[in-house]
């Protein structure tokens, strides 16, 4: 199709960019004027490709539509106007000319939150959910007729650019170009638009973002949130203006002792405490602000609000100082109309916007050695000197408020009965040199799972990384050493598992093995160790992961989870769930729902930003699974979709559903370790019968409940015999959390403080006096 893309920044940049790529002639763009010397990221793109551009100011004047502008607009012979950013009104001269007509994308679920700000008012009236639409345009407030739109749930932290980045832009992009395949094949709806629930609000100004004091500490939360980073919630404080970002309800643990902060109006005066400004609702509820921006525009943590003058300016060195002008050259090529780049040079008041962060944030990990620098660290340093201080600060490590505190070991009162008195003390050592073996299908992820306990313990380590993914953990070793870890810490020995692994396991200088990988080979390590010096070991072995769903849970999430839980990674993932139990009375629908999902995905380049499901490792994976699914089918198992390979060059298996899978058949209790949904049925109510089913196994690894019933998820989670248990969520791990398996899944943790006691011995020392 011909298609013209009026819009702008980089949403429509790579809407642009994908409609090109699904074979659309993009016969123009319109997009913005260049800004302080600076054109848009969409109009630089189409620029690059010899694609007409079209910098337009405006469309009409006094309500009259420029005839020069329609002109040159008509000359291009658009099928389908594409309006994927669009922050200019276009006359309906223009909306209406193409055979096809004129779809926009819009951030909420209209008919909720029509006009401007929609996100913002998305969670400032505290929905639960949230997601976008694309609809036909028409000469109304985003009233023209709905053909897309998807849904997300709302986190009670999100802020308008976690929404966006999470959800709204990824998956936006992705509708986008959805629609506009659906108007290509003839399958486009058209659904009127119903003014039931529609709500419409003006713009977000800041002059209108001032806090009302009167209300919940959720509703107060929820503007704070809602007005992040952009126009910024405020309130009169100290004699100025206080703005307030990073708000969060989740205050357990927190003990509101600090400094108090009078805020005129407010229900209780704010708290300054060490995690930042404990706020009060007028039901007595705590939030807590952990940013606060001062009317001269500086940015600060809001712990630091009383001893902001404490911090005294560092002294460079000859070395921090080249450093500094490299730094203050980035500063002058994202600042063009900047003629010097001072010390008192803010970058937001000099033109700088949120794309020039990300790019400031990369040049200074590039300059820096790949110094860890997150975008809120520059609006908390906005002027050049504040930002190279604190630069100056983390690449010296001095940062007060994350001292590591470490446990060396403890003092153990015994038994003084004897004639003497007595001292024990316990010290944790390092074992020594640590040997891990880490699979295929998360090979940097695995190495760094382990090898960051490993060395946090103080040990060497030598790595042997998977024989067909050995690339990332030599890159790794060579950042080692730029980061200035000594030579001969981190060592990587690439190979295959039967050479490298095994003399690993059997060297008598190696005293700790970590493994992840099958659970046969696991055994076979575990009886290397044994025989050669007993080695200590943790395994992380193969899984056949139960995820229980009930009828009482939220079906939408249920479907989104469950999907996530098999398909993810291909179904590469140790985790997977490798069989799903379904409620009787919700299980033909849960399948339904599932099967059309499926067809949705989209199987192609992994690289692609709208694939949904790339291809599998290897080729004798590939057919392992495509005899696995014909086990199934031998048996009587339903194969409802999928089972086979997809008709294109590579690796590619076909996401793939089984139902009517009985108890005693092969893949209800082997893992497949790819994209196959076991599905099987339990009587509604027999919660006993299905916790007896899913602990059938010798695996446990992880599992997973989906209920509303708060009481049968904390009975079931006790009961399900696996190292970790999800509730109403899928495969949200983190490195905070422990984790490892049970019984045939291996013994062992990785991630949290647990993980460190892997690579570290006790030794007890005894005094008498």
């Amino acid at each position: 199709m011909k298609i013209a893309v009026i819009g702008q920044s980089l949403f429509g940049q790579e809407v642009y960019c994908h409609l090109r790529k699904e074979g659309h002639d993009v016969v123009g763009v319109f997009t913005v004027p260049d800004k302080d010397g600076k054109a848009d990221p969409l109009g630089l793109e189409a620029e690059k490709d010899g694609v007409p551009v079209f910098k337009l100011s405006r469309w009409r004047v006094k309500g009259q539509t420029l005839p020069d502008v329609v002109a040159k607009y008509q000359a291009l012979g658009a099928e389908l106007n594409v309006l994927p950013f669009c922050s200019q009104f276009i006359p309906m001269e223009v909306i209406n000319a193409p055979h096809h007509g004129s779809i926009i994308y819009h951030p909420s679920l209209l008919p909720r939150h029509r006009g401007a700000s929609a996100i913002n008012w998305t969670l400032i009236h505290g929905d639960k959910k949230g997601g976008f639409t694309i609809f036909w345009a028409d000469d109304g407030l985003d009233t023209g007729d709905l053909l897309l739109q998807k849904e997300c749930e709302i986190l009670p932290d999100d802020t308008v650019s976690t929404l966006y980045n999470r959800f709204l832009f990824p998956e936006g992009i992705k509708g986008m170009v959805q629609a506009v395949r659906l108007i290509a094949e003839g399958k486009a709806p058209r659904l009127p638009q119903p003014e039931e629930g529609a709500t419409y609000e003006g713009i977000q100004k800041k002059e209108t973002a001032k806090i009302n004091w009167e209300q919940p500490a959720e509703a107060i939360h929820n503007w704070i949130r809602g007005n992040d980073k952009v126009p910024g919630a405020w309130t009169e404080a100290c004699g100025q203006k206080l703005t307030f970002f990073n708000s969060t309800l989740n205050t357990t643990g927190l003990v509101p002792e600090g400094e108090n902060l009078p805020i005129p109006g407010a229900h209780r005066p704010g708290i300054v405490t060490k995690a930042g400004l404990l706020l009060f609702g007028n039901d007595d509820r705590m939030l807590l602000v952990k940013n606060i921006q001062l009317e001269d525009g500086k940015m600060i943590p809001a712990s630091h609000f009383f001893n902001r003058a404490d911090s005294s300016a560092l002294e460079l060195t000859e070395e921090e100082l080249v450093i500094a002008e490299a730094v203050r050259s980035a500063w002058k090529r994202i600042l063009p109309n900047v003629l010097e780049v001072e010390d008192s040079t803010d970058f937001f008041k000099s033109g700088a916007a949120s794309v020039d962060v990300v790019r400031l944030v990369e040049e200074v990990k590039e300059l820096c050695d790949g110094l860890e620098l997150e975008n809120e660290d520059i609006y908390m340093a906005t002027t050049f000197g504040d930002f190279i201080q604190l630069l100056v600060r983390k690449l010296r490590g001095d940062d007060k408020d994350n001292k590591c505190i470490i446990d060396y070991g403890s003092t153990i009162p015994i038994n003084h009965a004897r004639p003497n008195r007595n001292l024990t003390l316990t010290r944790k050592e390092p074992i020594g040199v640590c040997g891990i073996i880490i699979p295929w299908n998360y090979p940097l992820m695995m190495l760094s799972w382990k090898t960051a306990a490993c060395l946090a313990a103080g040990n060497t380590v030598v790595i042997k990384p998977a024989q067909v993914t050995p690339l990332t953990a030599l890159k790794f070793a060579e950042l080692t050493l730029k980061a200035g870890i000594p030579k001969g810490v981190v060592n990587i020995l690439p190979g295959s598992g039967s050479l490298i692994g095994q003399r690993l396991s059997d060297h008598p200088d190696v005293r700790k093995i970590g493994f992840t990988g099958s659970t046969e080979v696991g055994k076979h390590i575990m009886k290397s160790c044994a025989l050669s010096n007993v080695k200590k070991v943790s395994l992380e072995l193969g899984g056949k992961s139960p995820l229980i769903i009930f009828a009482d849970c939220d079906l939408s999430k249920a479907v989104q989870m469950g999907m996530s839980s098999v398909f993810f990674n291909k179904g590469e993932n140790c985790i997977a769930a490798g069989r799903l139990f379904v409620e009787d009375s919700i299980h033909d629908q849960f399948v339904r729902k599932v099967v059309e999902e499926v067809k949705k995905m989209k199987i192609g380049n992994p690289l692609d930003r709208d694939t949904n499901h790339g291809p599998q490792n290897h080729q004798a994976h590939l057919q392992k699974l495509v005899e696995y699914c014909q086990h199934g089918v031998e048996e009587g198992a339903t194969l409802v979709c999928g089972g086979k390979q997809v008709s294109r060059p590579g690796f590619f298996f076909e996401p793939t559903v089984f139902t009517d899978v009985e108890d005693h058949m092969f893949i209800a209790k082997e893992e497949s370790f790819g994209p196959i949904m076991i599905i099987s049925r339990f009587a509604d109510g027999d919660v006993d019968t299905v916790l007896s089913r899913a602990n059938a196994t010798e695996f446990g690894l992880a599992s997973g409940i989906f209920t509303k019933d708060i009481n049968k998820a904390l009975y079931v989670s006790d009961k399900l015999e696996a190292g970790t248990v999800f509730v109403n969520t899928y495969n949200k791990t983190d490195v905070a959390a422990p984790f490892g398996g049970f019984k045939q899944s291996g013994f062992g943790k990785d991630l949290g403080e647990a993980a460190l006691n892997e690579y570290l011995r006790v030794k007890t020392v005894t005094f008498e006096y």
